[in-house]
């Protein structure tokens, strides 16, 4: 497969200062690296929080900048092998691969105890200059720091830009350790929140609730394996899930939509001993009477990062069609549209995923 010297990329060189390049140089890759052909990425809402300046990433009075630039964002990619190094094995040109967004040092505690979605420097495809994204025609993949899966040819490319954020859905239910007995309540039906859905009735809950303030949402949900979908705007959803339950709460609280009313709102539903889960990346502080958590109620809160060890199976179930994926990708724009995109990519439109394909 012969690969050109430049390609079009969207290059982050600095905080407000993202630029679409036209004759941007294609990686340079050693004999340990693979050169994938992007066919698709997703835009992530962490994409959209870097490129709006949060301090998460660009640093503050409180905390350093995380990201290094010059940067090619995007995490959600696929795409066909163009350059394999001569000391990869494991992969050919040709070969059609998803990457985890995480790129283990190998080295730190976490990596060497097989927690490498925690790894200490923790670089991140898509946010540092040494592990560029997917929002370009080709990427570079050092695969001694890479965790690389194989895509069946059979995938389209709406199926395939759901690899990565069905792998984060997948690690978050896993986290909830739903049970046949559980009533469980998910806030959320974005794109990970439908992952979650789908992912979830493969559980087999004894009730699978989930809110969302947006309809088409939660007909999505429903879809996707809902037994019951819930709009806060219009019904007390506390006093439902209260007279669902007996009066107890939910077993199970899944907080997937980053805003703070959400966890208030969950901590009031969820029943004494219950388990709250928290996958959510927040863009202001949230404030809860942390009583409700201990003397009140006992409850085990639990966080989710990344996908470990969720990618083969996301892969799979997708391919076989265990995992719903219809309609969910709903925007694709080409590269020099990255702005557009961007603003489709925020949901103002009624848009669930948006992605560049290539």
């Amino acid at each position: 497969m012969s690969v050109p010297k430049t390609m079009k990329a969207l290059v982050a060189y600095g905080q407000g200062d993202y630029r679409f390049e036209e004759n941007y140089p294609v990686p340079e890759c050693g004999p340990d690296d693979l050169l994938i052909k992007t066919e698709g990425c997703g835009i992530c809402a962490g994409d959209l929080k870097c490129e709006h300046n949060a301090a998460m990433f660009w640093g503050d009075e409180t905390q350093p900048a995380w990201v290094e630039t010059p940067f090619i964002p995007g995490h959600e990619f696929f795409g066909v092998v163009a350059y394999a190094g001569e000391n990869v094995k494991e992969f050919k040109v040709g070969d059609r691969i998803a990457v985890d967004q995480i790129a283990p040092c190998n080295e730190c505690r976490f990596c060497k105890t097989g927690k490498y979605w925690m790894c200490q420097p923790h670089k991140i495809y898509g946010f540092f200059k040494d592990y560029n994204g997917g929002m370009a025609e080709y990427i570079r993949i050092p695969t001694k720091h890479s965790l690389i899966h194989r895509v069946p040819k059979s995938l389209t490319i709406q199926q395939g830009l759901l690899i990565e954020p069905y792998a984060c859905s997948k690690h978050c239910i896993d986290r909830a350790q739903i049970e046949c007995e559980d009533i469980v309540v998910l806030s959320g039906a974005g794109t990970l929140g439908l992952g979650m859905v789908t992912y979830a009735k493969m559980r087999s809950p004894k009730k699978l609730v989930v809110l969302d303030m947006i309809d088409n949402r939660l007909e999505k949900a429903k879809e996707f394996g809902a037994d019951i979908v819930l709009n806060p705007s219009k019904v007390n959803v506390v006093e439902e899930i209260m007279n669902m339950t007996d009066g107890y709460g939910c077993d199970i609280y899944i907080e997937a939509t980053g805003h703070p009313s959400s966890v208030v709102q969950g901590l009031q539903m969820i029943r004494k001993l219950g388990r709250f889960v928290e996958f959510s990346v927040f863009a202001e502080p949230t404030t809860v009477d942390w009583s409700i958590i201990g003397d009140r109620k006992e409850l085990d809160v639990l966080g989710v990062h990344l996908s470990p060890y969720c990618f083969p199976f996301v892969i799979e179930n997708i391919a076989n069609g265990n995992l719903k994926t219809d309609g969910v990708v709903s925007s694709l724009f080409k590269l020099e549209d990255w702005e557009k995109a961007f603003e489709y990519a925020t949901g103002k439109h009624g848009d669930f995923k948006v992605a560049f394909e290539f």
